[in-house]
């Protein structure tokens, strides 16, 4: 054969070729893609579907730590073959008053439904609940993901003693179980973001009491380097400490006891022997029996540790924490809701105040004192969650400004204190208590729900600040057109009052007294 008869017969072939193409029926043609489908590094998942958004629910994002996985580090998930059914919410952590599986590390991803010509910003929501109850699917982040236009994950994590156990006979982590599982979850995310149209390069870490907590523990932490780029701390300031590796030895040493494992030839397997509804009922009891008599709760990060080397407030001031933009805050009432349901059984009376202030900051209660008299407030009551709020051993005030004062020389930092006064009756009222802005962001489905119907101005100011949180989820500023302008706090010292009275820099240190509360031991 020539070469001209040899083109000519290959010119032939990719002319049928063409005319086979062109008479090839529509439905030929790749299927439409399923909105509900996607594709993971251990396999296909099928959500659920909205107008407006997409919900992958109950993605496992590590082994079930079961067995001989209890009170280990987390290890990655099994692949499947298959599509796995994500339309049922992640199953809720073994806990007081709910139902749980200790097979419980899942997350929930939802997704806005609008297109987008670049990859969107991507928000990890650590759930509060003080480390020992709450899980992801408490919150509902389909308001936060469609206005905000962001990729939200919520995770679940290991509480209370089965995260938190510290033992020298299970491991040489230190505890710090929930914490890996954090970290995890976070690669996991990192490996998989793309695929649900967000952003690997641009993750914010946020949380809320327990989980802003753990917030600050990844700032300090060398296991969560590099695996998010901005952080957001609600009611959770990361002045307040974290458990040494003593103590927390100790109130692990305690729950072997109460375990019946002391003296086992093979203390940890007898631990991990122990059923879990036994775990929570003795744990649960060496966690009462413990804070009756220390301020330090048993169930916590762990510092002096791998995953946590220091406490994250020291880290903060040397300037060893990983250096992201931080936007930190509280509400402004914090321990009106505690003190409220903790008076119930006994009320708080003058004597009782100042015998509680006495017990609590001993030689140091006749200044405290003076500061808060009780006949300055309406009740007993009052003058005890008004001082707990100020000084904020567990949560409030003042460490907040700590923790801004001490982030705001190396990173940009913008402070928040939540005012929106909440008109639920109480004694004392509950005010803005803690926990109240969580329904301006989320839709929720919690065990103890207080939170009232929002009204019109309400839903404007839930508006606001979501555009805030989104705002600063993408760029690492919450500034934008149609809202105040918010400076960083190394600038001005600003902290920014939001409620539907106002937004605007609010008078916070003289409020809350911290010219006192820095000048008292810690």
């Amino acid at each position: 054969m020539t070469i001209r008869t040899r083109a000519l017969s290959v010119l032939a072939i990719a002319a049928a070729a063409a005319s086979t193409f062109a008479a090839a029926p529509a439905s030929a043609a790749p299927p439409p893609r399923d909105p509900g489908l996607v594709r993971v590094d251990s396999g296909w998942l099928r959500g659920s579907v909205a107008s407006d958004h997409v919900r992958y629910s109950a993605i496992p994002y590590a082994a079930p730590p079961v067995g001989e996985r209890r009170w280990r580090p987390p290890a990655r998930p099994a692949r499947w073959s298959g599509v796995r059914d994500a339309t049922t919410p992640s199953p809720y952590c073994p806990q007081q008053g709910r139902a749980g599986s200790e097979d419980c590390l899942y997350l929930d991803v939802t997704v806005p439904r609008a297109r987008t010509d670049r990859p969107r910003p991507v928000l990890v929501w650590v759930h509060g609940g003080g480390l020992v109850s709450g899980g992801a699917s408490e919150n509902d982040a389909t308001r936060l993901a469609t206005a905000g236009d962001l990729v939200v994950v919520t995770i679940n994590y290991r509480l209370g003693a089965l995260g938190f156990l510290s033992s020298p006979e299970l491991d040489a982590t230190g505890g710090n179980y929930g914490l890996m599982d954090q970290a995890a979850a976070l690669r996991w995310i990192r490996r998989n973001a793309a695929q649900f149209g967000g952003d690997p390069g641009n993750v914010t870490l946020a949380g809320q009491s327990g989980g802003a907590r753990s917030v600050c523990a990844h700032l300090a932490s060398p296991l969560s380097r590099g695996l998010f780029h901005r952080a957001i701390s609600q009611s959770g300031a990361c002045d307040n400490k974290v458990l040494t590796r003593s103590a927390a030895n100790a109130f692990g040493a305690q729950a072997t006891e109460l375990l019946g494992c002391a003296d086992a030839a093979d203390v940890a397997a007898c631990l991990r022997s122990q059923p879990t509804d036994k775990l929570l009922g003795v744990l649960a009891r060496t966690g009462r029996e413990i804070n009756a008599r220390a301020s330090d709760r048993p169930w916590n990060p762990v510092a002096g540790t791998y995953a946590l080397p220091q406490q994250p407030g020291d880290a903060l001031r040397n300037g060893t924490p990983a250096r992201v933009p931080l936007l930190v805050g509280g509400t402004r009432d914090e321990m009106r809701g505690f003190v409220s349901g903790e008076h119930q059984p006994r009320p708080v009376t003058a004597e009782r105040y100042a015998t509680l202030l006495r017990e609590t900051f001993g030689e140091d209660a006749d200044a405290v004192l003076a500061a808060y008299p009780v006949s300055g407030f309406d009740s007993p009551a009052l003058a005890l969650a008004t001082v707990l709020s100020d000084w904020g051993g567990n949560i409030g005030a003042c460490p907040v400004l700590r923790t801004a004062e001490s982030a705001a020389g190396r990173q940009p930092v913008f402070a928040y204190e939540f005012a929106e006064d909440s008109g639920v009756d109480g004694t004392p009222p509950l005010g803005a208590f803690h926990g109240l802005e969580l329904p301006y962001l989320f839709d929720l489905d919690m065990i103890w729900n207080p939170y009232p119907e929002l009204n019109t101005e309400q839903w404007q100011l839930s508006a606001t600040m979501i555009d805030y949180w989104s705002a600063f989820a993408r760029s690492g500023n919450p500034n934008g057109t149609g809202r105040p302008h918010w400076s960083p706090y190394g600038a001005t010292g600003t902290v920014l009052g939001l409620s539907t009275a106002g937004i605007a820099p609010t008078p916070y240190a003289a409020a809350h007294n911290c010219g006192l509360w820095k000048t008292l031991p810690r």
